[in-house]
């Protein structure tokens, strides 16, 4: 894939994430006006795949590089990451998100009612969002990632030390975070008791 033909690809998926951008800063605005004076949104992050980080994915799943790949069997090309303050945040935030009518629900997973064996907690959606060309619309793939503060830095630092450690470690690092996470997750609930949106449910 040359230069030129990435930035052509990454165009729509552009478009696509600032409009999803958009979409989910007003829904952030709006979820819980009636009853409080912030959203269920901590911060928000997003990024479009680098030229190799695709290159390196197909090449992962046994395909060749090329823009026709990337979008066939690519759908984390724009991603999104939402860090929310409560585990409750990330389910109504999804709740709403997918009663959007025109955007088209592609996959979902759900890492937090079923975590990852490492420990790895999150809410991963797919989305597909419209996007219009002249006198076409087509759809293009949104990754979106919520996590709680905690499962944020969890994820953070997991991948930060353990994705660089030597082979020999990896066995005792994993079973280090793996106790970490649950410390997180019982600090996380202590810390939802307090919250305004489990009360007022």
């Amino acid at each position: 894939m040359t230069n030129e033909q990435y930035y052509e690809l990454i165009k729509p998926y552009e478009d696509a994430s600032r409009m999803l951008l958009g979409r989910l800063e007003l829904l952030n605005r709006n979820l819980y006006a009636s009853r409080l004076e912030y959203g269920p949104i901590h911060n928000i992050q997003s990024r479009i795949k680098e030229k190799k980080s695709i290159e390196d994915k197909l090449r992962r799943l046994g395909l060749t590089d090329g823009v026709l790949n990337a979008r066939d069997y690519l759908q984390d090309i724009a991603g999104i990451r939402m860090i929310c303050y409560f585990v409750d945040d990330i389910y109504n935030m999804v709740s709403v998100l997918k009663k959007q009518s025109d955007l088209v629900i592609m996959k979902e997973k759900d890492y937090i009612a079923s975590p990852k064996p490492n420990g790895y907690r999150s809410y991963h959606i797919v989305t597909g969002m419209p996007v219009y060309c002249l006198d076409t619309m087509e759809y293009f793939p949104v990754e979106v990632q919520f996590r709680t503060m905690s499962m944020d830095f969890w994820a953070s630092m997991e991948h930060r030390i353990c994705y660089k450690k030597s082979p020999e470690h990896r066995e005792e690092l994993e079973q280090e975070f793996r106790k970490y996470a649950g410390v997180l997750q019982e600090i996380e609930e202590q810390f939802e008791k307090y919250s305004d949106v489990s009360r007022k449910r």
